[in-house]
């Protein structure tokens, strides 16, 4: 009698192309994010935003670095490349403070926000008033270096019950490469995979 084939695991795009797994597939995190829309100037967003701060720049450019610490544990502590990138860090957020102080409003600058990612799209909150069907271009930064950067369309905007001033717009992605989705799956496992880790070790 022939043995059945042992069941492969699905590949990503097969994933992706499920609904279900799609909407399964999804977290809520703190990434850096930038947004505007698609007809607006790279430097609209902060047109609607609180003015930068030393401590938003501090918190902007330190995050990889400390994303990438957690990751890489003591391999990358112990790394002689470690006081590298602190210097260019600290090299990075005192020209970025020299500016803000010299030309306030200069800076456009990715702020660290609360949002739920999947495959298919981003939702975030915002003090701006965006419309259903918007375009917007979207950069975030997935721990530790990984830039996505891609268009999304509004599909729905509600106001927060807790602050009627503050918006959560959700959107559903219209321009994501392969490699781009790939990315976000593997930083969604990793993240679940992190977290399950972590209860299982507070028990």
């Amino acid at each position: 009698m022939t043995p059945s084939p042992e069941p492969t695991m699905p590949n990503i795009q097969s994933m992706l192309n499920n609904e279900e797994r799609r909407e399964w597939l999804r977290i809520e995190d703190r990434l850096l994010l930038e947004y505007r829309r698609i007809d607006e100037t790279a430097d609209a967003m902060n047109a609607y935003l609180p003015p930068v701060t030393e401590d938003t720049i501090a918190t902007a450019v330190s995050k990889p670095t400390v994303d990438l610490l957690v990751r890489g544990g003591e391999t990358f502590a112990g790394s002689p490349l470690l006081p590298w990138v602190s210097k260019i860090d600290w090299m990075l957020e005192t020209i970025l403070k020299s500016l803000v102080k010299s030309h306030p409003g200069s800076v456009a600058i990715a702020r660290l926000s609360e949002v739920d990612i999947s495959a298919g799209g981003l939702g975030f909150t915002t003090p701006r008033r965006f419309e259903a069907d918007d375009v917007l271009v979207i950069k975030c930064i997935l721990p530790p270096f990984s830039m996505i950067e891609t268009s999304a369309r509004i599909i729905r905007v509600t106001s927060l019950n807790t602050d009627p001033a503050q918006f959560h717009v959700a959107t559903q992605f219209i321009e994501l490469g392969a490699d781009e989705q790939e990315l976000i799956i593997r930083h969604i496992l990793q993240v679940q995979a992190e977290r399950l880790r972590a209860r299982k070790a507070a028990h």
